[in-house]
């Protein structure tokens, strides 16, 4: 598990690493900037400077973003890896903004990349689909479900039932105490869920019942909203329960096991229709620097690498070296790792025009509540 304040001698020699390189072998020529744009907390601290001790033609610009929407408007900046979630990367791809990867380029992910993703269905639309792995490698995937603190919450075991669930989040008796990610595909879908429908439902009269939920719920229950944030409140005890990404889960232990906080009994349940995702490192069409691009995702594919960066994250890696490499307790855990059966009971979250416009106008209504 992280142990963040052990690995800042890592992260000291690393940089030392990293310098003496520059020094010694590249001081006759410019450095090549890389430009990556990636979650906020989604990789290992030491990462970079591992990255640029070993390919010192490179200097890397690091930013971060909270959710898919936020990073949408932004690509025009210039970046030279992004990092979103597949229905992201399906929008992207039929909008020209990503180009393919060079797979003969990427031999660490050809070896080690999980062939179960070849399989996915990644959006409904199958010409898209087909065409995922041609533009974007698998980064870091996870499900979403429900974390709770089962001094405080009282679920039957071993239920998947999402309205017995969801309910936690939208039980008056637990006002104050939840967290809602402040990201409208995650809480629209969980609604969505709740109320026995697709998370990707665009009946008029579904997502009038989801809005009419959400803004209920806003006004009642007054949940936090965040994303980052909620990992903390979950282990200070502050909030009872919350939406999750699975990977989330594991930082929140994390975070509860460092502050001694032996009076929280953390859960995660993954209710049955909800969603499964991954994140995806793809290169933009405005991309300056895909030569480094591609050394840099190889790199991520390495298998010590992508262990560090599971195990730094909490996600679930696609990468099967390093899988192998993981506490048998969590590569065994079915909410991190589904089974094919469990992956058939949930759904990826599908893009369009309509629906990216319906879901905004949902979100947007939710939010000016009162």
């Amino acid at each position: 598990m992280n142990k963040r304040v052990s690995k800042i001698l890592s992260v000291a020699l690393s940089v030392a690493m990293a310098s003496s390189i520059l020094v010694f072998g590249a001081g006759c020529s410019k450095r090549q900037k890389l430009v990556i744009y990636n979650w906020g907390e989604y990789i290992a601290e030491d990462t970079i400077s591992k990255f640029e001790a070993q390919f010192p033609q490179y200097e890397v610009v690091y930013r971060t973003f909270e959710t898919n929407e936020t990073m949408y408007p932004n690509l025009e900046n210039g970046y030279d890896v992004i990092i979103p979630s597949e229905y992201m990367v399906c929008r992207l791809i039929e909008e020209d903004w990503i180009q393919p990867v060079d797979w003969t380029k990427l031999p660490n992910v050809t070896k080690y990349m999980d062939p179960m993703f070849n399989d996915f269905t990644y959006t409904d639309d199958k010409e898209i689909s087909d065409s995922v792995l041609d533009y974007a490698i698998p980064y870091l995937y996870c499900t979403v479900g429900l974390v709770y603190d089962a001094n405080k919450i009282d679920l039957p075991e071993g239920t998947t039932d999402p309205a017995v669930i969801w309910d936690v989040i939208f039980d008056e008796a637990n006002a104050g105490e939840i967290g809602m990610y402040d990201s409208m595909r995650e809480s629209i879908g969980t609604a969505l869920n709740y109320l026995g429908y697709s998370i990707n439902s665009m009946d008029d009269a579904e997502l009038e019942e989801a809005l009419q939920l959400l803004i209920s719920q806003k006004a009642d229950l007054r949940p936090a909203y965040g994303v980052d944030n909620l990992k903390d409140k979950m282990a200070s005890g502050e909030l009872s329960a919350s939406i999750a990404w699975s990977g989330d889960h594991i930082v929140m232990l994390d975070r509860i096991e460092e502050l001694g906080n032996t009076d929280i009994d953390l859960q995660y349940v993954l209710p049955e229709g909800s969603n499964w995702s991954v994140d995806m490192m793809c290169v933009p069409t405005n991309c300056q620097n895909y030569e480094g691009a591609m050394d840099f995702i190889n790199f991520m594919y390495d298998p010590q690498i992508a262990l560090e960066n599971c195990e730094y994250v909490g996600y679930s890696t696609p990468n099967t070296a390093a899988k192998d490499m993981l506490d048998p307790e969590v590569s065994g855990n079915l909410y991190y790792y589904p089974t094919e059966e469990i992956f058939a009971t949930l759904e990826v979250y599908y893009t369009s025009d309509e629906l990216e416009e319906r879901y905004t106008e949902i979100w947007n209504t939710v939010k000016a509540s009162s």
